[in-house]
């Protein structure tokens, strides 16, 4: 049973708005046809002849180590669903929670804007299990939460042991990345001690969302902060090799590369991001970080996003035919 806090019933004017059903659906299919469109412009701007470069350039222990990070950081992704599952009270199949967090950040990684778009492909996949519309925005924001919970955690830890070699190359000095990581510390500080000892929650317009406790927002933050190395060190396997560079000192880089990708809002920071690594990278061969670069969005972006569509097109044939009758 889920926890009546979280139901449409606890939602004012709920009643009024299931009259609106139809635009869970709708939104489903809208993202499901922008993703083909999306997918179709980003597989027309890949030049044959720079894939086949990197690939040439890239041992198969690099390939392999990329492909085994990113399955594992989207395996550790599902972790995000069942936390806030576990937080709403909700008792879903591992199998749909893992189907719904994959889909999700699959598509939300490559279209951008995550409320929305992986709001909408978790309707689609849950919303079959009698989660409801509310649940799932409530899902949502707790599952986003434990990403920025990840970042910062790791954002401060890297600029604390490394802020020597990233304030080079930053361009700046020591003291200004430790002020960084400083701060850094002190927002997440801050939050814990909030949900610790105050009201934890979230309220809009009568409706409120109760925010994980002290233990569960630990949970998130070291799950947080473990994917998100993971999925930093897709590319960090595919740099050249001799780059010089501690492992610390990228994932910094790494992060203030995703902090810029999300503030641009361009679809899965395509882009901006490459744009950010380059800058930051500029000490090592130019044509070498292109190649590692493509070979990340192939890995981390691509290959899941087709992946999704696939399963999601799938899981709807499949759901169909159970709900046909005879």
């Amino acid at each position: 049973m889920s926890d009546p806090r979280y139901t449409a019933d606890a939602v004012p004017g709920s009643r009024k708005r299931s009259r609106l059903w139809w635009l869970g659906p709708l939104a489903s299919i809208i993202i499901f046809v922008s993703s083909i469109v999306v997918l179709w412009l980003i597989v027309r701007e890949i030049e044959p002849d720079d894939l086949r470069n990197a690939f040439s350039h890239t041992s198969r222990e690099q390939l392999l180590m990329a492909a085994g990070f990113a399955a594992l950081s989207y395996l550790l992704l599902s972790g995000y669903d069942a936390l806030a599952l576990k937080r709403l009270g909700l008792s879903i199949p591992f199998g749909t929670t893992a189907l719904g967090s994959f889909s999700s950040y699959a598509v939300s990684f490559t279209l951008g804007f995550p409320l929305v778009t992986a709001g909408s492909v978790r309707y689609w996949v849950y919303s079959p299990r009698g989660v409801r519309t509310s649940e799932i925005a409530s899902l949502t924001i707790i599952a986003g939460l434990t990403f920025w919970l990840g970042m910062g955690l790791v954002l401060g830890v890297a600029l604390s042991y490394a802020a020597e070699p990233v304030a080079k190359l930053a361009r700046t000095t020591p003291f200004v990345m430790q002020m960084v990581g400083i701060g850094v510390f002190a927002v997440v500080a801050a939050y814990l001690f909030w949900v610790a000892t105050g009201d934890r929650s979230i309220k809009v317009k009568g409706w409120r969302l109760p925010l994980p406790g002290p233990g569960l927002t630990l949970a998130q933050m070291t799950l947080g902060a473990l994917e998100l190395c993971s999925a930093a060190t897709v590319l960090f396997v595919l740099l050249p090799g001799g780059h010089g560079i501690t492992y610390e000192a990228f994932l910094a880089v790494y992060v203030f590369a995703c902090l810029i990708s999300i503030a641009s809002h361009a679809p899965g920071g395509l882009g901006v991001f490459e744009a950010t690594m380059l800058i930051a990278l500029s000490q090592l061969p130019y044509q070498s970080i292109i190649g590692a670069l493509l070979l990340f969005r192939l890995f981390y972006y691509l290959i899941p996003f087709v992946l999704a569509l696939a399963l999601l097109a799938l899981y709807e044939i499949a759901r169909r035919i159970r709900t046909r009758p005879l």
